[in-house]
């Protein structure tokens, strides 16, 4: 069950999807987190954040649009106040995802981020919009994608994660980007953008109209994009992206994946991770 990521060794390939597992600490509350490989904290931004408005969830058959808007306290409060709270009952390094708003803010976030023992990777959201190019994600680019790849590598000594965008049509040319620009590893898929609307109103069901969709529905898609870009780096990929079960992290992994994320199946059955990784043992 171990395996070694961007130079790490992990007990498990098994680690919770950021966004779905807050600062770990809830779920600390239910069984020892220790037993995973690691775990992607909330994204977090160079200031605090609430988010956008509310509502912000809306359920779908096959999983839930979200567009909570990166709701997190800043990056020093999660320095100072959040990862000594963290420390107390997890014992293993922990996978900072690091979300910005401009070049510049993501290479903050990940020097302040650097200097914490606890971190033992980068996860970079390249999925976040582009305040400075029309709101555009800044993985939908290559180019944008490899300058911010450069500039957080230019600040850290950790590896660096770079989180991709499903929303792009050819993923492939922005992994080999990110390769190129000097990342040790890409993580995938981040969420398909999906609506759903309220039949009584007529209007959309989330109060920012769109969000990410994920859960199973989407597992095809974020497996076939893991095979392609597991085949055409030479860096590892962590797959994610619908997984919900421990035959999800066995296909994954025989797609390329080197460890495997799990985002929204948290939201439905806190113990999920615990269970998989549990049957995977067995």
């Amino acid at each position: 069950m171990k395996t070694t990521l961007c130079g790490i060794e992990i007990d498990n390939p098994v680690i919770p999807a950021s966004g779905t597992y807050g600062y770990g600490l809830e779920f600390a509350e239910l069984y020892d987190i220790n037993i995973l490989g690691t775990f992607s904290f909330k994204g977090t931004t160079l200031n605090s954040r609430f988010g956008n408005d509310l509502p912000r969830i809306a359920e779908c058959p096959a999983g839930l649009i979200n567009s909570v808007g990166l709701q997190n306290p800043g990056v020093d409060a999660v320095i100072n106040e959040v990862l000594p709270e963290l420390k107390k009952v997890f014992h293993k390094p922990v996978m900072a995802n690091v979300c910005g708003f401009s070049v510049e803010e993501y290479a903050e976030v990940a020097e302040k981020l650097d200097k914490c023992d606890q971190i033992g990777w980068l996860e970079i959201n390249i999925s976040c919009p582009n305040v400075h190019g029309g709101g555009a994600a800044f993985g939908a680019d290559p180019k944008v994608a490899a300058k911010i790849t450069s500039a957080v590598k230019a600040v850290t000594t950790k590896p660096v994660i770079m989180k991709l965008s499903p929303n792009v049509t050819d993923i492939v040319s922005i992994a080999k980007a990110c390769e190129d620009a000097g990342a040790d590893g890409l993580s995938l898929i981040n969420t398909l953008l999906g609506m759903r609307f309220d039949l009584k109103t007529g209007k959309p069901i989330i109060a920012n109209k769109m969000g990410g969709y994920s859960g199973p529905g989407i597992f095809p898609v974020a497996l076939r994009m893991v095979y392609q870009v597991a085949n055409a780096v030479n860096i590892p990929v962590i797959g994610m992206g619908g997984v919900s079960s421990a035959d999800d992290v066995r296909e994954m992994l025989m797609a390329g994946a080197t460890a495997v994320q799990i985002g929204t199946a948290n939201l439905v059955n806190p113990f999920i991770c615990k269970e998989i990784i549990e049957e995977l043992n067995a």
